[in-house]
């Protein structure tokens, strides 16, 4: 992967208004690429996106993936060299909230900007960004591979293995043959980093309770997840659309991106470390009400990325919990949050990959 790939790229950002989307329009254009970003307002008050003035750096259309029309439209007339779609209703326990949202969202949109793409006709690569849980869980030990099955058994994750069948339909009946438009699908895992304040997200709720001095609650204390942090998981979506674009034929396809098994942690750990990280004794208490179901173990297997990509996490865990205090403690003090994601940015981008 070379950084110096992105400049000059024209680069078209659903979901640019959330977290995930605000720290990868910052290293964009960080990269010198030209980004329109297609989103809904940002999802939450705080926002990354607000407190970073991200808008200023790009050009923001602010739409609902659902509008089939307005999508089209957007795309045809900025033409991009790549598509990085990141939209979407992305938490769990909202999508038992609201399954039909969720559906239309992660399902109908992927549909609205691929049957866009397909009828502009115009050379691309897509990184169709999905999740660490549409493998149907088995319960395993060891790290899903790309091929194996997929399932959901919540709204959220049924909804992205679905994003993922759309993806595969669409390669496979419209963009194979004339090889103009390539499409991979990118299953990240648990995202951490300065920034997010997502409610009932785990991060969030427990920088929350640590700021007040409070101990934080959680549903599932050894629930296991592959964490990592979101320079980690944005580096890997740049490193795949990069290789589309180069080579559709090679990496237009289903690829991991997460941890090595040592760095997917329990709960209960990951709140543990932060607060010494934030210089307090971790104090935590276990939520006994009864929650909607969710996963107790999950794992990713990366060795395809790690061997064609030649992508790894360049931090581990101990440390990306330190980079993640580190910013919110800054930023409670004063320091500006754009600020704070630029230098992480620049300091990432001097990490060696390790492999």
């Amino acid at each position: 992967m070379s950084w110096d790939y992105w400049r000059e790229k024209r680069v078209f950002l659903t979901g640019h208004t959330g977290f995930k989307g605000s720290w990868l329009s910052l290293w964009l254009a960080r990269l010198g690429a030209h980004v329109r970003g297609y989103a809904l307002e940002p999802p939450t008050v705080p926002s990354l996106y607000e407190l970073a003035s991200v808008g200023d750096l790009l050009e923001s259309r602010r739409a609902d993936i659902r509008d089939q029309d307005r999508l089209a439209a957007e795309l045809k007339d900025f033409v991009p060299d790549v598509v990085l779609h990141l939209a979407a209703q992305s938490v769990v326990l909202r999508s038992y909230d609201d399954p039909v949202e969720t559906y239309a969202t992660n399902v109908i949109g992927t549909v609205n900007l691929l049957d866009a793409l397909r009828r502009i006709g115009r050379p691309c690569a897509v990184v169709n960004v999905t999740t660490d849980k549409v493998y149907e869980n088995r319960r395993w030990i060891w790290g899903y591979r790309e091929n194996d099955v997929l399932g959901g058994r919540d709204p959220y994750s049924s909804s992205k293995a679905c994003a993922e069948l759309v993806a595969r339909a669409f390669r496979e009946s419209f963009f194979q043959a004339d090889g103009r438009v390539g499409v991979a699908s990118a299953r990240a895992g648990n995202v951490i980093g300065g920034g997010d304040w997502t409610p009932r997200q785990l991060v969030p709720d427990t920088v929350q309770a640590l700021e007040r001095g409070q101990p934080v609650t959680l549903r599932h204390p050894g629930a296991t997840r592959p964490w990592q942090h979101v320079l980690d998981c944005l580096s890997g979506y740049l490193a795949l659309a990069e290789g589309v674009h180069r080579d559709a034929a090679r990496y237009a396809d289903d690829w991991n991106f997460g941890p090595p098994d040592a760095e997917s942690w329990p709960v209960q750990r990951v709140v543990e470390t932060l607060a010494r990280h934030w210089q307090v004794q971790p104090c935590w208490v276990r939520d006994r009400e009864t929650h909607a179901h969710e996963e107790t173990e999950l794992r990713l297997n990366s060795q395809k990325a790690n061997r064609e990509l030649h992508w790894a996490c360049r931090l581990k865990l101990d440390d990306a919990l330190d980079w993640t205090a580190t910013w919110y403690k800054r930023h409670a003090g004063g320091a500006k949050a754009r600020t704070l994601c630029e230098e992480q940015i620049d300091r990432y981008m001097e990490l060696p990959v390790p492999l």
